[in-house]
């Protein structure tokens, strides 16, 4: 009995101390906090993590970020933006080259290149496509020998009882796949579904402005279900040929070229939609939203927005190849080590769901994530400022290898004035100088600090830089800025004060009530964590002496305030759609005003020389010529000063040194490709920065044994004196 009690716990002791030797091994050790329970094996791996279920995969009604970051590797529209190249240069995807652009007067009758804007009644866009283009395996394109699709028609064969319940529960469940040939008659079909009111596309009002026959085609399918509009023919766009097809458009539209590059022209099968509309499948969220069907580098092969989201390369991808040109010195940085080589290099990407920000940033430092952002808290970890006001990454980051890649987005953020307003807005030289006395003493270079982490760069006028017609050295406000000693410099709050005065607002005094004059801002931040942001706005309106009233409601009520135009003072910002001046400058053109014409210039601003120049500049290519008018119309807006110029937004994001071909492209939306994952160096970093750290348990290992060595002497003694 004594030796048996002594060998169990002899090996106990043994098997503690040989778990803790096994897991200090290479192999065990680096498995121990692995966040992924599957073996990459010879894979490719990208992993990446997602917060918010994307709502739609649907291409003709998606169009938001985290929708763009997995649809844009799935579809596939006929043009994309070069990777590489700036500015942005739009260029084939699926077509076999740029698209051939016909002119024509109101006749139908095709016109010279050179023709004035206003002799062109149309212009066409012909598009070739390449041929041999496949769909990814899909069950919606699944045949059987007689060339019959399988699933097209679940339900005729099912017994009462089964109709009841369809026995599927996921697209996985489907045994069999099918593919077919990408045809011209596919981007038919998705601008006929765009324009179906069923959809409810984001840009089917700006279409019907454009594309010819769209709205009367909207009406005549809106009684009739998606999978009924596939024979039904849509005036302006029709397929010329296998491989061919015609986009006709009213007048002339340069910009129409960017639209093409975007995820609502992707093409479509009209299968598809014959296999999502099947009764039961949406029960089951077996549908186009949750299921996209693409010809793109990648298809969605797992979608449990409550854990994870999976991406694997297509097998039936066309060939595509990493650029072999860019800009003078992405050879040098490398860019170009993949210059020819097959797309994509990736086989799989994962995107987990993490919706705190503290163990994503730990997962990421611990080489779990290839990718990061940077959250406030976690900022200083990571940044840190230099002395001629640039950024770099800390010590910390350096030592681990990790890269920072900022960017300037090619966005917008101001406070807008209503100019229909009695007090703020008008076109008065009194109006005019009390919003340039505010613009001064609203300091956005402090509020990008305190608020943005310094993520962020003061707006000088209408245009982002990135977008064609934006000039750092010259492009200063100067009712604003002063350039001082090689650089914008904001006015002093005298200046401020001085404009005041002269509106007859001295020391901010209405001279109507003798009190403190009162403006009211509008505005959807009601959270406490608003509340640092409101109090700050409300400072700077105090340097002048007016009081800044802050009427904070829900988002619908702001629609409706601004729709009816009974805000006075409010933010808002714009995300370019394309890079080109138009997609800015629309914003402040008087037709679109947002109470009388319910457009996007939500400051109903109205200069008649402004929209004369905005109608010169809009369809013109890019010229001398064109480039002036645009300083014109900055100008102009600078000087009436409908909004104050806010700020563009600064992408910060880090990358471990195995992430390949980094470089911002904020047109492009299908960058997966591109990229390429040194497996081996991810491999080795992850061993070392992942080491455990197991003497706490030798500790109490070692005290469990100084421990149990007493009692068993004692149990000894016990069993001496009992044989005794």
């Amino acid at each position: 009995m004594y030796s048996f009690k002594v060998c169990v716990l002899a090996k106990i002791v043994a098997l503690l101390f040989g778990a803790v030797f096994y897991s200090c091994s290479s192999s065990a050790s680096s498995q121990l906090n692995n966040p992924y329970s599957e073996d990459e094996g010879t894979q490719s791996v990208l992993y990446e993590s997602f917060s918010e279920r994307p709502k739609h995969f649907d291409p003709a009604v998606a169009y938001s970020s985290n929708e763009y970051a997995f649809i844009a590797q799935i579809y596939e529209p006929p043009f994309q933006y070069h990777y590489l190249k700036r500015p942005y240069q739009v260029v084939p995807l699926t077509a076999t080259r740029m698209p051939e652009v016909i002119y024509l007067n109101q006749n139908g009758e095709k016109l010279t290149q050179d023709v004035k804007d206003s002799d062109i009644a149309f212009t066409d866009y012909v598009i070739e496509i390449q041929s041999d283009i496949r769909y990814q395996p899909h069950p919606a394109l699944a045949t059987n020998t007689q060339g019959e699709y399988e699933y097209h028609q679940l339900r005729k064969d099912l017994s009462e009882a089964d109709k009841i319940t369809l026995p599927l529960q996921t697209l996985n469940d489907f045994k069999n796949n099918g593919s077919r040939e990408l045809i011209a008659e596919d981007y038919v079909y998705q601008i006929k579904r765009l324009a179906h009111p069923k959809m409810q596309s984001p840009i089917a009002e700006i279409m019907k402005n454009y594309i010819v026959g769209f709205d009367n085609f909207a009406k005549q399918v809106s009684d009739r279900p998606k999978t009924a509009i596939r024979n039904l023919p849509i005036t302006g766009v029709t397929a010329l040929s296998r491989y061919q097809y015609c986009i006709r458009i009213k007048g002339k539209y340069p910009q129409f070229i960017y639209w093409l590059a975007m995820p609502f022209f992707s093409p479509m099968p009209w299968e598809a939609d014959v296999f999502y509309e099947q009764p039961g499948l949406a029960d089951k969220n077996i549908t186009l939203d949750w299921f996209p069907l693409g010809t793109g580098p990648y298809l969605m092969a797992e979608n449990n927005p409550n854990r994870r989201m999976t991406l694997l390369k297509n097998p039936l991808f066309h060939h595509e190849t990493y650029p072999t040109e860019g800009e003078a010195e992405d050879k040098q940085k490398g860019l170009l080590v993949d210059a020819g080589k097959q797309l994509p290099f990736i086989d799989k990407v994962v995107f987990m769901l993490e919706k705190e920000t503290i163990p994503y940033w730990t997962k990421f430092l611990q080489g779990y994530y290839d990718a990061s952002g940077i959250a406030s808290d976690s900022f200083d970890q990571a940044i840190q400022f230099t002395g001629s006001g640039g950024v770099a990454l800390t010590p910390s980051m350096l030592e681990k290898g990790i890269q920072l890649q900022t960017s300037v987005t090619t966005s917008s953020f101001y406070m807008g004035f209503n100019m229909l307003d009695a007090t703020v807005g008008g076109e008065t030289e009194q109006a005019r100088k009390l919003r340039q006395a505010i613009a001064i003493a609203v300091d956005y270079e402090e509020y990008i600090s305190i608020f943005m982490n310094g993520r962020g760069v003061a707006a000088q006028g209408v245009l982002p830089p990135g977008i064609y017609g934006f000039d750092e050295k010259e492009g200063i406000n100067p009712y604003i800025y002063d350039w001082l000693d090689g650089r914008a410099q904001r006015k002093k709050i005298e200046a401020a004060k001085q404009l005041l005065s002269d509106a007859g607002y001295a020391n901010g005094i209405d001279p109507k009530t003798k009190e403190a004059l009162i403006l009211y801002f509008d505005t959807t931040s009601t959270s406490v964590d608003d509340r640092p942001r409101m109090n700050w706005y409300r400072k700077q309106f105090e340097k002048l002496g007016i009081k800044l009233v802050i009427r904070a409601t829900d988002y619908n009520r702001f629609q409706e305030k601004m729709r009816t135009g009974n805000a006075q003072l409010f933010v808002w910002g714009w995300n370019a759609d394309y890079p080109d001046p138009e997609n800015f400058f629309f914003l402040l053109y008087g037709a679109n005003s947002k109470v009388q014409h319910g457009g996007e210039n939500a400051a109903n601003y109205h200069n008649p020389e402004f929209d004369r120049l905005f109608e010169q500049m809009r369809n013109m290519d890019n010229s001398e010529q064109r480039y002036q008018i645009i300083q014109q119309m900055q100008e102009l807006v600078r000087h009436d000063a409908p909004w104050i110029f806010g700020f563009h937004p600064k992408n910060f994001s880090l990358f471990h040194g195995w992430y390949k071909n980094l470089k911002p492209n904020l047109m492009a939306n299908n960058q997966l490709k591109y990229t390429r994952i040194d497996t081996a160096e991810r491999a080795e970093q992850r061993q070392q920065w992942n080491l455990p750290v197991f003497w706490p348990l030798l500790l109490g290992c070692a005290v469990f044994i100084l421990l149990l060595v007493p009692a068993i002497n004692a149990y000894r003694r016990r069993v001496r004196e009992t044989r005794l």
